[in-house]
This record gives structure tokens, sequence and C-alpha cells, in this order.
């Protein structure tokens, strides 16, 4: 049962670690501006030897894997998130099932988004913004709403299903971390689409925070997940197969 807890852990390391790898690359490669730098000009000239920030290098998350050699290792982590992130949330729909059955809707809607919000993500990761712009920036807008509602319904299911003893501390802990969630995604948004680079690199700076903070918060089902047990897999098998008899009939 224990073993599970690295689930949570190593979606939230290789999202964190990997993240900040690629701005570190890219910044050592003056492919974007430093988080810290506030100095813009309207054009570089394209000297490399130079760090000189504009509108083409603000140190988004996307931007900071746009270029080579840094691209690769940004598809890489976003594909790995993508794919834990989902594993995560079929995990955590089989244990609600298990313990709570009565919440198993509720349960199925928080699955549904986190689904789509995995498949936004791995759209956004590979689709480079420098090259598929509106692919990648659809699937990243699709990711960031779902991930919201799902850590709404996530949040609302901690207090409505008794899976670890521990819901009077995880549930103000998770209503904190949702709500900076939601509320750094709509300054997010409104700053992002502004073109005044003061504006451009505040939305850079809410991103990354909106991504600590995610992490950060799956981090909270370290405790879900020391409770969990692969037999509770086959609380998903058995509903399955409950369901054949009246699709054959």
């Amino acid at each position: 049962m224990v073993f599970w807890i690295f689930l949570p852990i190593t979606l939230a390391a290789v999202k964190l670690v990997g993240t900040w790898t690629v701005y570190g690359i890219a910044l050592r490669n003056n492919h974007v501006c430093a988080l810290n730098d506030w100095g813009y000009t309207n054009t570089c000239r394209g000297n490399e030897t130079e760090n000189c920030c504009s509108l083409n290098n603000v140190p988004t998350i996307s931007t900071s894997g746009m270029n080579f050699p840094e691209n690769s290792l940004f598809s890489a982590t976003v594909n790995a998130g993508a794919f834990l992130f989902l594993v995560f949330c079929v995990f955590h729909h089989a244990h609600i099932l298990t313990r709570n059955g009565s919440q198993s809707l509720l349960s199925k809607i928080a699955l549904s988004f986190g689904c789509v919000s995995s498949a936004g993500a791995f759209v956004a990761g590979n689709c480079n913004p420098g090259e598929l712009v509106l692919l990648h920036y659809l699937g990243a807008a699709v990711s960031f709403v779902c991930v919201c509602l799902y850590c709404i319904l996530l949040t609302s299911l901690t207090i409505r299903c008794l899976l670890t003893g521990m819901e009077s501390v995880l549930y103000p802990v998770r209503i904190v971390s949702t709500s900076i969630q939601i509320t750094v995604t709509v300054i997010y948004c409104i700053f992002f689409v502004q073109e005044v680079y003061f504006y451009k690199h505040i939305s850079a700076v809410f991103e990354w925070i909106l991504s600590v903070n995610m992490e950060l918060y799956e981090l909270t089902f370290i405790v879900e997940f020391y409770y969990f047990s692969s037999s509770m897999l086959s609380t998903l098998l058995e509903k399955k197969e409950e369901q054949k008899p009246l699709i054959l009939s």
C-alpha cells in the first residue's frame, strides 16, 4: 500500500524538475528572458551572446520549450506528466468507487475533466508553439480550464468521501490550493492576452505559480494513496462486467 504514494510524488517531481530544467536550458541558451529580468525592448539584434528580452522570449513555460535543444525535453516532460496525471485520475476514481460508491457520479465527472485536461496537455506538449501556435494554445487552454474544474470536484470529494480520516486537515488545505489555482488562472489569462511586455512578463510569472501550485496540490494526495491498494482497480473492471448484460440485451 505504501508503494502507491510514489504515484503523486513522481507526478509532481516529473513536472517540477522537468519544466524548471527546460527553463534553465532555455535561459542558458538565451532563448528566454530571466523571470527576474523586467527590462524589455522592442526588438533584439539576434546576438545570441547577449541576453535580450522582447515579446519573442517572454519566459512562459511554453516559450521555454520552443527552441532546440530544450524542446525535446519539454515534449518528454509534458507527455510523461500527462500520462501520469491520467493514471492518477483513474486510480483516484477507483479508490472512491471502492470506499464510497455513493459519490461515483461526481467522481466520474471529475475523471472526465481530468482525462480531458491530460489530453489537452498532451496536445500542447507535442505542438510546438513556434510552429503550431493555434493547436498548442488550444490544448493549453483546455488543460488549464479542465484542471481547475478537476481541482474543484476533487476538493469537494475530499469532504464527501472518508478515505483517510484526515479530511478535516486536507479539505481546508485543498480549498486554499484550489482557490489559488482558479484565481491565478484568471489573472494569468487576463495578462497573457495583453501586448505590453510588462503584462506578458507578469503572465509568465503567474503561469509558473500555477504549475508549482498544482504540483503541491497533487502532493496532498500522498495521504489517499497511502491507503490505496491495487485490488481497488478491480472495481473498474467489475463495473464494466455489470454493464455487459445491459449492452447485450
